[in-house]
């Protein structure tokens, strides 16, 4: 049986259902077993059945500046290399 430290590692691919069979049928076999995780498995699903089904929006230029700026101060306050972006 996985931990639940290693099914929120292999959760993305769970998810996008790129994981082979074997770990699908462990993490499946994780997700009914653990209620914690089928909590975190089950709400990330449906945000991204809902997010998908949006179309893109337009970011209005002022709001796309400060969010990158906002970006790079929490980076540089964390010392992240700089992207160049």
């Amino acid at each position: 049986m996985l931990t639940c430290k290693e099914f929120l590692q292999e959760l993305n691919e769970f998810l996008d259902e790129t994981a082979d069979q074997e770990m699908r049928d462990r993490l499946n076999a994780h997700v009914c077993e653990c209620p914690n995780c089928f909590v975190i498995f089950d709400t990330t699903r449906k945000t991204l059945r809902v997010y998908r089904g949006l179309e893109p929006q337009e970011i209005p230029t002022d709001v796309h500046q400060r969010l990158m700026a906002a970006i790079a101060k929490r980076c540089r306050q964390r010392g992240c290399p700089e992207t160049g972006s």
